[in-house]
C-alpha cells in the first residue's frame, strides 16, 4: 500500500541523539478516581502479604493461634505444608518446618507486604510475590474448585499489572524512592 510507513513493534522508540527514551508511568496519566483505585488496589495487597506475616509472628487467632505462633517457637511453614494431599505434597512436606525456610518465607511476606503498601521497590516485590504464589499454587495442585486457576495466579498477576501500571507513584512513595541514588544506579530496585 502506498503511503504507508511500516514500523517494527518491537524497535525502540526514535529519540533525539543524547536523551533517552520517555518511560511513561500509566498510573500517571490515568483519572485520578482510576489513580485512586491502583492505590488503593497495592496497599490493600500488601496488607494480605503484611497481615499473614503478622498473624504468623504473633498469633493473632486468625489462621495461627497464640500457642503456634512464630515468637512462641511454632513454624510458620509446618500448619500449611504438612497438611498437603496434592501432586507435589511430598515435596513441600519436606520443606515443612526447615528453619531456613521458614524466615525465607517470614521475610518475603514482610518485605512484600511492606514494598507494596509503601509503593518501593515493585519489581522486586513482583517478582518476589510471583515466586511465593506460584509456589503455593504448586503445593495446592491439583486444585479443588477450579482445575486450573486459583486466587495465587490472579494475584500474581494483578501484582505484576500494579507494577508495569507504576502504582507504586499513587498513594505511595514510589516517586521519592526512585530519586534515591541507589535506585537510579539499579533499575531492578525500582
Amino acid at each position: 500500500m502506498k503511503g504507508t510507513i511500516e514500523r517494527n513493534a518491537n524497535a525502540p522508540l526514535p529519540t533525539v541523539e543524547g536523551t533517552e527514551p520517555e518511560t511513561v508511568n500509566l498510573a500517571e496519566r490515568a483519572t485520578r478516581p482510576t489513580q485512586v483505585v491502583l492505590g488503593v488496589l497495592r496497599i490493600l495487597i500488601g496488607f494480605y502479604f503484611l497481615w499473614a506475616f503478622l498473624d504468623k509472628t504473633f498469633g493473632l487467632g486468625f489462621a495461627t493461634p497464640a500457642e503456634r505462633a512464630w515468637v512462641n517457637g511454632g513454624s510458620p511453614t509446618t500448619g500449611f505444608l504438612s497438611n498437603l494431599e496434592g501432586t507435589f505434597s511430598g515435596v513441600f512436606a519436606n520443606l515443612a518446618g526447615n528453619a531456613f525456610v521458614d524466615v525465607l518465607f517470614m521475610v518475603g511476606l514482610l518485605g512484600i507486604g511492606l514494598a507494596l503498601i509503601l509503593g518501593i521497590g515493585m519489581r522486586v516485590a513482583a517478582v518476589s510475590a510471583t515466586a511465593l504464589l506460584l509456589l503455593m499454587y504448586l503445593a495446592e495442585l491439583p486444585l479443588v474448585t477450579n482445575p486450573i486457576i486459583d486466587d495465587h495466579i490472579t494475584m500474581a498477576l494483578t501484582i505484576i499489572a500494579l507494577t508495569l501500571l507504576g502504582a507504586g507513584s499513587v498513594l505511595g512513595l514510589g516517586k521519592t524512592w526512585q530519586r534515591l541514588p541507589l535506585v537510579q544506579h539499579n533499575a531492578w530496585l525500582v
